[in-house]
């Protein structure tokens, strides 16, 4: 399947969760299928704000941010529902257990989409094939819809997965700019407001093709840095790498190795998956951050990949916590196969700063017990600042030296017969 891959350059899959509150709530209650659905930050209240709203919704001029009253003066029959921001985080991990079946390069964006680099996939087929194969997973799995875009760069994949709602898949090449984008209106393309369109229409850019062939001088008075960035990326341009540990709710810290033969032995599986574990927890002191969740990825002799993940009721962060949540993932998802990839995901990552565990009854008496501990120190970094007491596991200058062999990652870590790069 190399033939349908650039030699040089990049495939990037752009994943958009189509409606994805109202899609979730369609999914957990099959009833509402086929009906207006919004979803609302207080029902009860005629000055509530629609959140989201399904395809059948906006055919009536329901859209988000729309007020309560106005959508439902549109829409009579307008079901309307509570945001619950639990199920679509579920949801959403589910989402991205997905997405990581199918490289090692996945970087959210929000809860309901992110980047895929699929360049190294090539022995999954095609990249309309791993597209499709994507969007059909979802679906049977979650039953939730997509759309996705297939373009060399982030900027065009973006702009592809918009091209077709609901459920499209959309290849944009670099020569497909002019007559595809150009003719758009300026404020369409990913990365313009209101506001900076305003400022690009007072200066006569009206259309992306305006903006691709706008003064570079003029645009960087503008708009600063950013004019030249948003000339480049209307041109096609797009150097960003698909970058899983870019800064965001919902990144991730992981690794993965590739085991340098066929494995099936358990215990030689859980020692490496514990260094994958040790290495996953060193970069997650570095960083200062907690994890709610936990995935392991396993490839088999086949070039078949298997993934389970777990949310966490309590956030952890030490290897012994990482290594044994990983463990029981492993089991529960290795069919008994050879190994030839593990890989160990921390998601859902959480300021030490700002996490609070949710005491249940086995936990609440040990930390109950270390609250006048706790009080003394809350005092004296009242007093004498936040760093003058740090427990020696989050230290930043704690470094450890890593050795797995061949590893990756997932931090840094299906077409018709023609090329399309």
């Amino acid at each position: 399947m190399k033939e349908y891959y650039p030699k040089r350059g990049r495939v990037i899959l752009h994943v958009d969760m189509n409606s994805f509150y109202a899609s979730v709530e369609c999914a957990y209650n099959p009833l509402l299928k086929g009906k207006p659905l919004a979803i609302a930050g207080n029902v009860e209240e005629r000055k509530g704000i629609i959140v989201t709203c399904s395809y059948e919704a906006r055919k009536f001029g329901v859209k988000t941010t729309m007020p309560l009253w106005e959508a439902k003066k549109l829409c009579p029959n307008l079901t309307i529902m509570q945001p619950n921001f639990d199920r679509y985080r579920k949801a959403s991990l589910e989402l991205f257990a997905i997405l990581h079946e199918f490289s090692h390069l996945v970087e959210p964006v929000s809860i309901d989409e992110g980047y895929v680099d699929i360049t190294d996939s090539y022995d999954l087929g095609s990249p309309i094939h791993i597209a499709g194969t994507i969007q059909k997973t979802i679906m049977e799995r979650l039953d939730l819809p997509c759309s996705i875009g297939i373009a060399p760069n982030k900027f065009l994949a973006k702009m592809a997965s918009d091209l077709q709602k609901p459920m499209g898949i959309t290849v944009l090449r670099k020569r497909d700019v002019p007559a595809i984008l150009w003719p758009m209106e300026v404020e369409e393309m990913h990365g313009i407001g209101k506001k900076t369109g305003e400022k690009l229409r007072a200066v006569g850019i009206a259309t992306i093709q305006d903006l691709a062939k706008g003064d570079a001088v003029q645009l960087k008075a503008l708009l600063g840095i950013n004019g030249h960035r948003l000339k480049e990326r209307a041109n096609g341009e797009d150097k960003r790498i698909v970058d899983p540990d870019a800064a965001n709710e919902f990144k991730s810290i992981g690794n993965s190795t590739t085991l340098p033969r066929d494995a099936t032995n358990q215990q030689e599986l859980f020692s490496i998956l514990d260094a994958l574990a040790f290495k996953v927890a060193t970069r997650m002191k570095l960083k200062h951050v907690h994890a709610l969740a936990i995935s392991v990825m396993i490839r088999d002799k086949n070039r078949k990949n298997y993934s389970k993940s777990i949310k966490l009721i309590n956030p952890i962060k030490t290897q012994a916590e990482i290594f044994e949540t990983s463990k029981e993932l492993f089991l529960k998802g290795w069919n008994g196969n050879a190994v030839r990839l593990l890989g160990v995901t921390a998601t859902e990552l959480v300021d030490n700063n700002i996490v609070a565990k949710q005491l249940d009854l086995f936990s609440y008496e040990e930390e109950a017990a270390k609250e006048p501990l706790l009080k003394t120190i809350a005092v004296l970094k009242e007093k004498y600042g936040a760093s003058i007491i740090e427990s020696a596991g989050n230290r930043s200058d704690w470094k450890e030296k890593e050795n797995i062999g061949t590893s990756t990652s997932f931090n840094k870590d299906f077409l018709q017969r023609k090329k399309f790069f």
